[in-house]
């Protein structure tokens, strides 16, 4: 009797389609093994990987991104794209692993999200930024 050895299979998860809808600002997520999710702009801003959001440990809270959206998905490698939004922000690697990560408990982390947002008596809503014109 012989045994067939198969490939070692990666438990790393792949993407294999992002589609990013401008109107909607929802961002398709397709991963190689079938699975596919839609995150929206807002939520992949607030949940950034970037040292600035994740804080080294200790997550700052990003409010009043609600009409964020994505300019430009940047190729990162085989394993993870950069993100470049229209706030400015730019800095989150984000890896298939930790899109596979969102996806799984997107509505968990939205929720967690919302109910921090009400404790700390903020909002999701664009702040009006008002230009003195002299």
């Amino acid at each position: 009797m012989t045994a067939q050895t198969q490939p070692p299979v990666s438990s790393t998860p792949q993407v294999s389609v992002l589609h990013y809808h401008r109107l909607s600002k929802l961002l398709d997520v397709k991963f190689a093994d079938g699975q596919q999710c839609q995150l929206s702009a807002e939520f992949l801003r607030v949940f950034s990987p970037s040292a600035e959001v994740r804080g080294h440990g200790k997550p700052v809270l990003v409010s009043h991104k609600k009409a964020v959206a994505i300019l430009q998905i940047v190729p990162v490698g085989q394993y993870a794209v950069k993100l470049v939004f229209d706030d400015g922000h730019q800095t989150g690697l984000y890896s298939w692993a930790y899109l596979a990560k969102l996806a799984a408990g997107q509505h968990e982390l939205w929720a967690d999200y919302l109910e921090r947002l009400k404790q700390a008596n903020s909002n999701r809503e664009v702040q009006l930024s008002i230009k003195q014109i002299s």
